[in-house]
């Protein structure tokens, strides 16, 4: 194609950006918002929750409609309705309100991750993809680090609405960018049906695959560690050890390092053990690792540096196993592949709302119930891992 490849792959990158922005940026602000609506602190990570599932639910929406009529008109639609509802963000003048906005808004700009991964297919040869696919990764990882710094430096120059203005400009700055760099290459495909029974059923068939059925379920439940984490960190560092927005903003930076760190351990360990023994590996370590930091924040002994500590080694341990449970989910399927990625993304996602909107329920101050659902949902993750090896197991001593 004779786009600037350079300027089509930041394109891709923003569009990637626009969720990890849309969710980390205004985390150092949850004191002021909490303040401005008359509720504590820690309920604000329901709004992260509703986020989640707005954004599960547009995964599995968006695929579909992204086949049958092209790439560029169900994305206009999605990034208007975020537009719209980040404004609504900004004005809210109730939690309920911010709530529903925030969830709104995570239905309409999902579309712009979805989109960014299937024009990656479009614009490259096979051989290019895996490339760009890391480059747009490596966005992803930036952008957490960049997000609650900007944020902060907003609530202490303006206000929090000011946050949910620029992400309302963020999603402006990506509907000029469809408009002016993403080229019209995709016909739309008339053969898609959209119709409800056989979304439905198709889903059903990839999500009844044992494969499919162990990896997504098991690394999603050792995933939400990071859902949970990205809810409750607000509450945890500013409201339990008083942190200002600024040290916070740096804690966060800190600890997506830890991610970082795991996913670029995983590609060394995968070279020489496979993903399968390095998933079950992490997955165990993130058990252990999340029943100390139960047991630390039970009897109240860890402090700052020990629960930051903590929740590094957690996140590294989910940056390693995250993708090979995504690629072993996902290796059984020739066809099929794009309602297997979207029912995986609706499913981590749906996993991760259900459980950081558990914690966020939870009458519970400090760190306790991140560390309780963490160790809860990676030990549920690993029981169902080694239960279905089993399984398989016996299956092929009965057929030998």
């Amino acid at each position: 194609m004779k786009q600037n490849n350079a300027l089509l792959i930041l394109t891709l990158g923003i569009f990637n950006a626009l969720t990890p922005f849309s969710i980390d940026m205004y985390l150092s602000s949850f004191p002021s918002i909490a303040k401005d609506l008359g509720v504590p602190v820690a309920q604000m990570a329901l709004s992260v929750s509703f986020y989640f599932i707005g954004f599960a639910l547009g995964q599995v929406l968006y695929g579909p409609f992204l086949d049958r009529f092209g790439r560029k008109k169900p994305l206009y639609i999605g990034l208007a309705l975020y537009i719209v509802a980040t404004f609504g963000c900004m004005t809210a003048q109730s939690f309920d309100a911010l709530l529903l906005f925030r969830f709104l808004s995570a239905l309409g700009g999902c579309a712009a991750g979805v989109a960014a991964t299937t024009m990656v297919r479009d614009f490259f040869p096979p051989e290019q993809t895996a490339k760009v696919f890391s480059l747009l990764m490596l966005v992803l990882s930036v952008s957490p680090l960049l997000a609650p710094t900007i944020g902060s430096l907003l609530v202490a120059v303006a206000s929090w609405r000011t946050i949910f203005a620029v992400l309302a400009g963020l999603g402006i700055l990506n509907v000029f960018l469809l408009a002016t760099v993403i080229p019209n290459t995709y016909a739309p495909d008339e053969t898609v049906e959209i119709k409800l029974k056989p979304i439905l059923q198709n889903f059903k068939k990839v999500f009844l695959q044992p494969q499919f059925f162990t990896y997504t379920l098991a690394g999603s439940l050792g995933f939400a560690g990071l859902f949970v984490y990205v809810a409750a960190s607000p509450a945890i560092f500013m409201e339990g050890f008083g942190l200002s927005a600024q040290g916070f903003g740096v804690v966060f930076g800190v600890l997506v390092f830890g991610m970082i760190g795991g996913g670029q351990v995983n590609l060394l360990m995968v070279k020489r053990h496979g993903e399968r023994q390095v998933f079950k590996t992490f997955l165990t370590a993130e058990v252990i690792i999340s029943a100390l930091f139960l047991a630390g924040t039970a009897t109240n002994t860890l402090g700052l540096y020990g629960t930051v500590a903590m929740m590094f080694v957690i996140l590294f341990c989910v940056g390693a196993t995250y993708p090979n449970a995504a690629a072993l989910a996902l290796e059984p399927f020739t066809s099929n592949v794009g309602s297997a990625s979207a029912l995986l993304g609706f499913i981590q996602l749906g996993i991760g709302s259900i459980v950081s909107a558990g914690v966020g329920m939870l009458d519970m101050k400090g760190s306790l119930p991140t560390a309780l659902a963490t160790f809860v949902a990676s030990t549920l993750g690993l029981m169902l891992l080694l239960s279905r090896h089993k399984l398989h197991l016996s299956e092929k001593q009965l057929s030998s």
